[in-house]
């Protein structure tokens, strides 16, 4: 989200630090389209004045985030810090981890973990199988929920009125023909893999890939993540995912809630 050198969106809170949030917004501002900013194009990447990107620039800088060459910034290797930080305090993750990659291997297919992030999820384990995908997703990598199998069943998670205020806040696109981008076809949708306790999203993201996910809990109910199995769709069908795949996910995540507070 830009923020202004007044900071406009800022929360009306005394401690938001302005500074701090400006930092962090010019660093999301570097991905996989962008590697490379000059000072103006970060500046109006999150609407900062030129003064204001070079100061947040520079000071990256100092403390080890950013690189610059020439008249480029790019992110350097510390900013991984962050990241692993977040990745070391969920113990969950290492104990799903073994299991996912165990899995992986006896099916022969991808299992993944993700967590939900407002309208998106966010890889935080991943197994993938040797076959070759379409898709190159990372840990870090970052989907929108709606049109994934761990994204929906996190969304069931929510009161109705979240996911309302969510899918009119998004911004629904096709992926694929199979993409639901109805908002209301997707709450109903939604709502049903709730009840049922999975997720099959089946080539709405790209074509040819399906995939089943249950969510995550721990011993209380509380959600902490979702894992799947993602396949080709000429490989397997979606009765075959549910009797194939849904049993070994739900003893995964039955094995990692009884051992999460």
């Amino acid at each position: 989200m830009p923020i202004s050198d007044s900071d406009p969106e800022a929360p009306p809170n005394k401690e938001f630090m302005a500074t701090l949030a400006k930092g962090l917004a010019v660093i999301r501002a570097f991905s996989a389209e962008r590697p490379r900013l000059t000072l103006s194009q970060a500046a109006a990447a999150v609407g900062l004045s030129r003064a204001a990107a070079r100061r947040v620039l520079l000071t990256l800088g100092e403390l080890g985030y950013v690189d610059q060459a020439g008249r480029e910034f790019s992110l350097a290797p510390r900013v991984l810090e962050l990241g692993f930080a977040y990745l070391a305090t969920q113990n969950w993750i290492d104990r799903a981890l073994p299991l996912i990659k165990a899995l992986s291997e006896d099916i022969a297919e991808t299992c993944s973990s993700s967590v939900l992030q407002g309208s998106e999820i966010v890889y935080v384990a991943r197994a993938p199988t040797r076959r070759i995908m379409t898709s190159a997703i990372a840990v870090g990598a970052r989907l929108p929920a709606w049109h994934t199998a761990m994204g929906r069943i996190q969304l069931g998670f929510l009161p109705d009125e979240e996911v309302w205020r969510r899918l009119r806040a998004a911004r629904i696109e096709a992926f694929t023909p199979g993409t639901i981008t109805d908002l209301r076809a997707l709450f109903e949708r939604i709502k049903e893999d709730r009840e049922r306790g999975f997720s099959i999203v089946d080539e709405e993201l790209e074509k040819g890939l399906r995939s089943i996910a249950v969510a995550l809990t721990t011993r209380r109910g509380r959600l902490i993540s979702a894992i799947d199995v993602s396949a080709h769709a000429n490989r397997t069908t979606r009765n075959e995912m549910r009797e194939r795949f849904l049993p070994p996910l739900r003893e995964i995540a039955r094995q990692v809630g009884l051992a999460t507070d």
